[in-house]
């Protein structure tokens, strides 16, 4: 039923395999999606975990308020600081 795969890390930009027991693992856990990391950034990632992420600027959607975001915004959803998505989610 699994095949191996090559995939592309989302970190380092290298290919990697995800192999048919991984994905084996990986659905007997009930995860749904493929890995975004090779196994070393995982294991990178998983050294440092106080390690800062990269913050982005975005305009709010509801106030036009500058605020900073853990992603690189598409332009293609709204995006809110903070305040806002907290009283938009509550």
């Amino acid at each position: 039923m699994y095949t191996d795969r090559t995939l592309t890390c989302a970190d380092c930009g290298q290919e990697f395999v995800f192999t048919a027991g991984e994905q084996e693992f990986y659905a007997s856990k009930g995860f749904s999606s493929d890995p975004r990391r090779c196994p070393e950034c995982r294991r990178k990632r998983k050294e440092n975990p106080g390690q800062r992420r990269e913050m982005h600027e975005a305009v709010c959607a509801e106030c036009g308020r500058v605020t900073q975001v853990p992603f690189r915004p598409s332009g293609v959803r709204p995006v809110y600081c903070s305040d806002c998505f907290k009283k938009n989610n509550s």
